[in-house]
Formats: structure tokens, sequence, C-alpha cells
């Protein structure tokens, strides 16, 4: 069970304490289907964004911005994560079916197997991120976030080209609930990066023996990485729910955070620093704390996916149903622009196409069946 936004933290303990019970499965059947019409995409403006970047915005700064969006594959049930392997073709998985698929960029997919099976089907678990080794062409590994009857954990498995195997528990003991966090990537350094909620357990974002509310940063084999600040997994602490990473062109680590009831953020994450969570909600003067780069009022935020492109990052909304260009100068941030806004609903994953100036955009809780990948064009 998840959830973007606990409004009473009570009830998210509750919730939580209510989840199914069980383990992860990556199963397979089923096929590509075919892609329904673009909806309109509202006018633009500078309430609403639109198909181009409303006059005066960073867009007109010779930038590529968002230029044209289509779907490349529909009939997905919360697609959360998109991984690119080397041959073109990308790994896309669903959260709540936990099915991994490989979809060609033509939108084919093909759903992938794991062997053994690892937990009983309609187990209310769920899948969230997923992550290819920096040594692919040696080892084939792929990296899962996922929630198991103990807590949500990162483990291993191998893929052969058709099948998942050799699945291997990295870290256990994660705290499951309704604010998971649950993205992975590997950084320029070659370590495995996840983001992990507070699971409804405020205080321990502040506690830097949990695992909980943090930034933490491994070996491929789920070990403290060289230089982490405290020996531990550890590399930031304080957050409530960071849901997206990603690096620019100078190595900074950027990461989106969902708020409780006031401010979403934009963080520059650096080691060893504390943001904030639960004592700070976006700016406050609390010393010791980190404050985020730029804020958003839930209504036009709750992010997600977070995609870095030719100086712009690029955020998925959830709640705010838009697409968010943030123009970036060394860290130094412009004023950011919204489109599409209302005209695909939530918005989840934001990747970069490899070797193209393009987007692969996942939506969310369309409805079962109802989500989509779509192709964000940047011209």
């Amino acid at each position: 069970m998840h959830a973007d936004r606990s409004r009473r933290r009570a009830t998210a303990r509750a919730a939580a304490a209510a989840a199914a019970v069980g383990g992860l499965l990556l199963t397979t059947a089923g096929s590509g289907a075919a892609a329904p019409p673009v909806p309109a995409v509202p006018k633009e403006g500078p309430a609403t964004g639109g198909g181009t970047a409303p006059s005066g915005s960073s867009g007109s700064s010779g930038r590529p911005s968002p230029s044209g969006i289509r779907t490349v594959s529909s009939g997905w049930t919360i697609p959360w994560g998109v991984n690119w392997l080397p041959d073109g073709t990308a790994l896309v998985n669903e959260r709540d079916t936990l099915k991994v698929f490989k979809v060609t960029a033509s939108g084919t997919r093909t759903e992938v197997p794991a062997e053994p099976r690892i937990a009983a089907p309609d187990s209310g678990e769920t899948l969230l991120g997923i992550a290819l080794s920096p040594d692919w062409s040696r080892d084939h590994q792929v990296f899962v976030y996922h929630q198991a009857k103990d807590g949500n954990r990162i483990a291993r498995m191998t893929y052969d080209g058709s099948r998942l195997t050799g699945y291997t528990p990295l870290v256990t003991g994660i705290e499951k609930g309704l604010h998971n966090g649950g993205r992975i990537k590997f950084g320029p350094d070659g370590y495995l990066y996840a983001t992990t909620g507070d699971a409804d357990t405020p205080d321990s974002a502040q506690d830097r023996n949990s695992l909980n509310g943090k930034i933490l940063r491994m070996t491929k084999e789920g070990k403290p990485a060289l230089g982490n600040p405290f020996g531990t997994l550890v590399h930031s602490y304080g957050h409530r729910n960071p849901e997206g990473l990603a690096w620019d062109d100078r190595g900074n680590l950027w990461e989106t955070e969902i708020g409780e009831d006031t401010h979403d953020e934009l963080n520059l994450v650096r080691a060893g620093q504390n943001y904030g969570w639960p004592m700070c909600e976006g700016v406050c003067a609390k010393a010791g704390m980190t404050n985020p780069e730029h804020t958003w009022n839930p209504t036009k935020g709750v992010p997600s996916g977070l995609a870095y492109v030719d100086g712009a990052l690029y955020v998925g909304a959830m709640r705010g149903k838009r697409l968010w260009r943030v123009p970036v100068d060394g860290t130094a941030l412009g004023t950011p622009v919204a489109y599409y806004t209302d005209g695909f609903g939530r918005l989840r994953d934001v990747v970069q196409v490899p070797g193209r100036k393009a987007l692969w955009v996942t939506t969310d809780k369309a409805g079962p069946g109802k989500d989509r990948v779509l192709q964000v064009d940047l011209g």
C-alpha cells in the first residue's frame, strides 16, 4: 500500500499497520496495447502551462524545452519506473501488479518473468524502483526496491534477456508505510543511491541509525559506499518522502520530495546534510538544517520523477498534474515553467531517452489498464 501524501499522521500510521503482508512478485503474461489518441493539451499561459513555454519563460533562452508530446504505449496500471537497456529498449515496471516489461522504442512490450517467484499473487505489496548495473555488459544485474513481509528492501537479480533470476536481498529492515520513497539510481560515481520515506514515523528521518527518511548510498553488494559521511549507508537525512533523483552535468545531485501539508521540495543533496524533516517543511531558520532550492504548493506539486537534460530539470507532478521544467545554472535555479497542466493526469516517472532530446514520462493512477507511457520531445 502506498500513497503520495498523508494529511494526518494518525491516519497514515493506521493505514500502514493495516497493510497486507507479503513479499515481491514479478510475474509474466500480457502484451502491448494500441495507443489511444492523445487528449488535447490545455492552452498555454502563465497560469496553466501548455504545449510550449509561455512568452518570456526560460523556453526562449535557446535551451531545449517541451515541443510536443505523444503516447508511446498504453494499457498500463501505475507504471512506476523506466530504465533503458543498451539495445535501445527499456524495462518498465508496474507498482501494484509487480510486473516488469521490456518495451521497444515504438511501444511494443513483452513481460519479463522472475524466477523463482518471490511472493504470492495479490499480496498487497508493491514494486517501486528498478536500476541497471553500470557494469551491465559484464554482469547484467538488475536492482529492485520493493515491499516484502518484513519491510521495504533492496535486492539484486540477473537479467538474461528473457527472465530475471537469482534474487538476492542486499538491504533489509527499511520500515514500510505510506511514505516509502523507493527510487533507486546509480550515480556517476558508480554507487547505488536509494530514497527512503519516513514510513509515517517522522522522527525516524532525524535518527541517523534508522534507514528511513534518508538517501542511502551503497555498493552493488549493499555495503556502505566509500566516503559515506557516517560510515553507514546514510548519505543524507531529514527527508519525508523523497521520490526523484537526478544528477546534472556538473555531478550535482538533485532530489524531489513530497512534503506534508504546505510545501513540496526540490533539494540539492550533499553528503551528511540534514534536510529538516520533521522540524521543517520547506524553508526554515533552524540551525543545522539545509533549505530546499525550490518549493511548490501541493496543488501544483507532489513531485515524483526527476530528470536532467541540457540545462534543465524536469519534474513529474502527481497532484499538480503537470510537467515542470526548472532551468539550472550551476547550483542556481531559474524560473520553473509548467507544461501540459491537467492534460494527462498525474505524472510519475520522468527519464531521458538515451542519445535524444526527449523524455519518457509515465502517468499514474488513471485507472486499471488506463495509464500510459508518453514521449515528450524537447525542441
